[in-house]
């Protein structure tokens, strides 16, 4: 038989809306033939919601990694479910390593604290942090989709003067090509559109007048691979270039930094509809797109939309289907 894709979920911090929105997300989703699902939860997740996945899958529980690889992988209803001790943090950095030498095809993470991460007894800031140290990739650039417009961001969760500095003619290139990469994975309608490279400064330098970064290195990158084509366009101009007359022109936006790209994405898309794809990790990592809502946990008040997208693009990926909206 056919061995089926491994898909592993984090359910993210105990006391946040991570149990309740991976709850929530694998009944709407259900199973899917060619998937096995993994589910990392703490022996703290709440029973409610494990009775909700007990209604669409048949669950198997074991305590580690290692156990939930001796399981048989032949039938796609049956969820392996591993109730972990370990922090939320750490089971990221399992499945980092699992990705790393090719035992797990893709990721999902429901939203992940800080403080957890620290509490964990490591010093990586975010998802992405651990998923860099563990892959020992170049750079990984989140990448957020939503249905009005894509962003992927140049630089990550830094201060503005040094994602400034990180702005360099390497570092453009490789997030560009990244993102044509992203590109590809949209539908026939969004694929044929340009990438728009977002520039630093105000008005993207005034032609040099405010500050010449856009000058030294975004022009000579886009006219590098560009080559004649159109694939990218830009500098644009940044307080300009995200009005919704312009959001079917471009195919994805690079933001050249954090609150540049995602400030319009999140105005626009919210905290229910977006999702997160990291770019450059040798297996599929998609993520929620948003915090951990600990004000509202266990009160079946959340909207589970962000991470029900997020399983499903990560399916289609492995399965080669267009990323739709």
């Amino acid at each position: 038989m056919k061995k089926l894709f491994r898909v592993a979920l984090t359910s993210g911090d105990v006391d946040g809306i991570g149990p309740e929105v991976t709850a929530k997300a694998l009944a709407k989703v259900k199973s899917q033939k060619g998937i096995q699902f993994y589910l990392w939860r703490s022996p703290h997740f709440p029973r409610k919601y494990l009775h909700l996945i007990d209604k669409h899958f048949r669950r198997l529980e074991v305590k580690s990694w290692h156990e939930a690889l001796q399981q048989p992988t032949d039938f796609h209803k049956t969820l392996i479910d591993i109730n972990s001790p370990l922090p939320p943090a750490r089971w990221v950095e399992a499945m980092a390593k699992a990705g790393q030498m090719g035992s797990l095809d893709a990721l999902v993470t429901a939203p992940l604290s800080k403080l957890g991460i620290i509490q964990a007894g490591m010093k990586d800031s975010g998802h992405t942090g651990i998923l860099k140290r563990i892959s020992k990739v170049p750079e990984i650039y989140m990448s957020f989709l939503g249905k009005h417009f894509n962003v992927v961001l140049l630089t990550g969760h830094t201060s503005i003067r040094k994602a400034y500095n990180q702005i360099s003619a390497e570092r453009l290139e490789h997030c560009m090509k990244l993102s044509k990469e992203l590109r590809d994975w949209l539908p026939a309608a969004v694929r044929h559109q340009p990438i728009g490279v977002v520039g630093c400064n105000p008005h993207a330098g005034e032609g040099g007048v405010i500050d010449s970064k856009e000058l030294d290195v975004f022009g000579p990158v886009l006219r590098k691979l560009n080559r004649g084509k159109k694939a990218f366009v830009g500098p644009l101009v940044p307080d300009v270039c995200f009005q919704d007359i312009f959001w079917k022109k471009y195919s994805v936006y690079v933001a050249s930094y954090h609150d540049q790209g995602l400030i319009p994405f999140k105005m626009v898309h919210g905290a229910k509809s977006g999702i997160q794809i990291s770019l450059g990790l040798p297996f599929v990592r998609t993520s929620v797109d948003h915090g951990t809502a600990k004000d509202i946990a266990g009160k079946d008040k959340a909207d589970e939309s962000s991470m029900k997208r997020a399983i499903e693009i990560a399916v289609d990926r492995l399965k080669e289907k267009p990323i739709k909206w």
